[in-house]
């Protein structure tokens, strides 16, 4: 099978956040299954130097946009058996930053989204799936279908989009989109791309594309209510039947504690022994005090309100008089940075803040820490969590999203559970919850080692996830299409089925005009039409049920009379 991974970011080559994980694990991973798999994305001028010295030209061409015509160039690289392909243009993306700053992300991503499509061609790739994710490749699934579907290159190619984050969703003006994508006035309605009197790009791929994903099972049924929908709750539950979540994983790879070059020493889930010596390393690296039997609370997120730092706020005080340490590395708002760097003043080698995207820090963190604590407002999937269990360093969570579908709570009861939850969002719930954890850290060490062994022997890789992609995948193809009668079609083709709809009524017509009863008695038709149906399902083969149903409207003969 041939895939098409159209993202504004991708691991190695850059990354502001768990979208860059995803795809640069999928890839990879449904490679090794042998699919030719290729990843599109913007060639930002913070990429690697290394990663720029590697790409090699392939195409270019002209992008039009509105009445402009804008270069577009395709480098290429080959490597973990994926081709990557890098959109160059540096008038949009060889910028100081990655998003947000010049007031023209609708023309930056507009342009992203058609280059896509128009390289495809001239890279002689057609691809049977293009699966786009985020707002940022939104679009691709809205022009194909406007724009590109009724051209032969592209009119069998099917498309799955992926919601990382539903709170991010590409919203501009209707007449600066309409312009630079020369889209038709009728597309901006409410049932398509108009949203709330903006264009929104999330929206167009949710409307257009032929499968929607969430990254998680659990988020994939929030984002259907009210509280967590941001205003397309109604349109998700209108597409309830193309919308499916699944769960993703981590490059157990490249997180490996046994085998994992960035931390003080390698351990496994039957030798611990190796974790003091990186939790001594980590406290005397971030000036903490030097205590083996002191647990280390950690948080490596983003610095906003969506991961719950405003539950943090409220009771920090109340959570800095137990008997912990707590380690925050991150970047983002800049009240949570006033707030760590408060509590690293106010409590001197008891707390450390660090204000950065440092990829050996948080290995080290990782590798370090006791808990781990995430009381996310909402949460898509997350992959913090599931990298801490596969470190032996237990979760402290909200129940939401895929925090939920990852992290069960002890039961001392059935000894089930691999961390601590809370469910509703509430600072004193955190807060109970976290002190139940340190009681058990303390009180219950043969606890506590159990619940370490068991986070790292969980299965956190993307093979699961990668398999039910591929099914979903088949389940969309043109040529999964029955083109024989209902009654032979298969049961596993049932996405097929309802291609053949319209096919279907033709073949109606003419058993229905074939049918000399209806001809003869038209009285008897017009008086008793169910019980003509009756007869003709009685009297016809199996096949004919088509016919059956097309006798019901024989209105449509009285007028002939």
């Amino acid at each position: 099978m041939k895939i098409l991974f159209t993202a504004s970011e991708c691991e190695p080559f850059i990354k502001t956040g768990g979208l860059a994980d995803v795809v640069g694990a999928l890839a990879p991973v449904l490679a090794e299954k042998g699919h030719d798999v290729r990843v599109i994305l913007p060639k930002y001028g913070q990429i690697a130097e290394k990663y720029q010295a590697e790409m090699k030209h392939a195409v270019d061409f002209e992008v039009q946009l509105g009445w402009r015509h804008q270069y577009c160039g395709i480098e290429e690289v080959k490597m973990l058996g994926v081709t990557w392909y890098f959109v160059d243009n540096e008038y949009y993306f060889k910028r100081n930053y990655i998003y947000g700053a010049g007031g023209d992300e609708f023309e930056r991503y507009a342009f992203f989204c058609r280059a896509c499509l128009n390289a495809l061609p001239l890279l002689s790739f057609q691809p049977d799936i293009i699966h786009a994710h985020d707002w940022q490749s939104g679009m691709v699934p809205a022009l194909l279908r406007i724009q590109y579907g009724h051209l032969d290159f592209y009119k069998d190619i099917r498309t799955v989009y992926t919601i990382h984050n539903l709170q991010y969703q590409g919203v501009f003006g209707m007449e600066e989109v309409r312009d630079v994508l020369s889209l038709p006035e009728e597309v901006f309605t409410d049932d398509k791309l108009e949203c709330f009197g903006a264009a929104n790009f999330m929206k167009a791929a949710i409307v257009y594309a032929d499968e929607i994903t969430t990254v998680s099972p659990s988020y994939a049924e929030e984002i259907q209510t009210a509280y967590y929908g941001e205003r397309l709750d109604g349109l998700l539950r209108a597409r309830r039947n193309s919308l499916s979540g699944v769960l993703n994983g981590i490059d157990i790879k490249t997180y490996d504690p046994a085998n994992d070059p960035m931390i003080a020493a390698t351990y496994t889930a039957e030798d611990m022994s190796g974790r003091a010596r990186c939790k001594e390393f980590l406290q005397q690296k971030l000036g903490l005090e030097v205590r083996e039997d002191i647990p280390v609370v950690a948080m490596v997120t983003r610095l906003s309100g969506q991961k719950g730092l405003d539950l943090v706020d409220h009771v920090i005080g109340q959570l800095l008089e137990e008997d912990i340490q707590l380690v925050v590395l991150g970047m983002g708002e800049s009240r949570y940075v006033n707030l760590f760097s408060w509590a690293e003043q106010q409590y001197p080698g008891r707390v450390a803040a660090r204000f950065s995207m440092d990829h050996q820090l948080a290995h080290e963190i990782y590798a370090g820490s006791d808990m781990f604590l995430m009381p996310s407002k909402f949460e898509p999937c997350g992959l913090s969590q599931m990298i801490a269990l596969r470190y032996g360093c237990v979760p402290i969570v909200r129940e939401t999203g895929g925090l939920r579908d990852t992290v069960l709570s002890y039961n001392h009861y059935n000894n089930a559970g691999n961390g601590f939850t809370f469910f509703n969002y509430n600072a004193h719930d955190m807060l109970f919850t976290l002190r139940r954890a340190v009681r058990y850290y303390y009180t219950k060490p043969e606890v506590w080692r159990m619940l370490q062994k068991r986070g790292m022997e969980g299965n956190y890789s993307w093979d699961a996830s990668a398999q039910t992609y591929m099914e979903l995948y088949r389940s969309i193809l043109p040529k999964e299409e029955a083109p024989a009668p209902a009654e032979e079609a298969p049961a596993e083709k049932k996405p097929a089925v309802k291609r053949t709809r319209k096919p279907a009524a033709k073949k109606a017509e003419k058993p229905a005009e074939e049918a000399p009863a209806a001809e003869e008695k038209p009285k008897r038709t017009r008086k008793t039409p169910a019980k003509k149906a009756e007869t003709a399902e009685a009297e016809a083969p199996v096949e004919k049920k088509p016919a059956a149903k097309r006798t019901r409207k024989a209105p449509a003969k009285k007028t002939e009379e």
